[in-house]
């Protein structure tokens, strides 16, 4: 799978706040591929999902130009939602997004927050997971072809999270690619 870390810094007075998210860097729309089915087998065809098709599928609300989801009052560390990956990660052919909210008020000392989405053939949009952590798509796959999720945040021993057909439910504990004991 594809990743980009990036490192947010909340600014509190004499305190630096320093969080490290692993995620791809997305455009206000993007192409995703879809496929249609043909006499001649699948073919892909091109289709541009907007932000707002996105946001409200993951149960975000726009108020004055940001989407927001978890209720913070606006404290310091609070950023809106932001759609953070856009793709195909199931091989399904049909799209899927990551949003993720930021802020300690509602995630605690994680500081964000994710929602991952996914349209169904019939059109629909679903929530497929929404927990605190900061998600990590592996290469290893769960049913129906959902990558397994490691659920990063502080610490150094993470759930890994796979599909299981109806959720994702946690497979397994690791730090950096090895088993490790769930910390508590």
């Amino acid at each position: 799978m594809h990743q980009i870390y990036l490192t947010r810094y909340w600014a509190v007075p004499l305190i630096l706040l320093s969080q490290t998210a692993c995620w791809d860097d997305s455009s206000a729309e993007t192409t995703t591929a879809t496929s249609a089915a043909t006499s001649a087998g699948a073919a892909k065809k091109a289709e541009t999902i907007s932000d707002e098709e996105i946001f409200t599928a993951a149960g975000f609300t726009q108020s004055n130009g940001a989407w927001s989801k978890c209720g913070d009052p606006g404290t310091v560390s609070y950023e809106p939602g932001d759609i953070v990956d856009r793709g195909d990660f199931n091989g399904d052919g049909l799209p899927d997004a990551v949003v993720v909210e930021y802020g300690t008020y509602c995630f605690g000392m994680t500081g964000s927050g994710y929602t991952l989405v996914s349209r169904k053939a019939d059109g629909a949009w679903i929530i497929v997971d929404e927990r605190p952590g900061i998600l990590r798509f592996l290469n290893t796959r769960g049913k129906d072809g959902w990558p397994d999720i490691e659920v990063g945040g502080p610490g150094f021993c993470f759930p890994v999270i796979g599909w299981n057909g109806t959720s994702y439910e946690t497979v397994r504990w690791e730090y950096e690619g090895k088993a490790c004991q769930k910390p508590y």
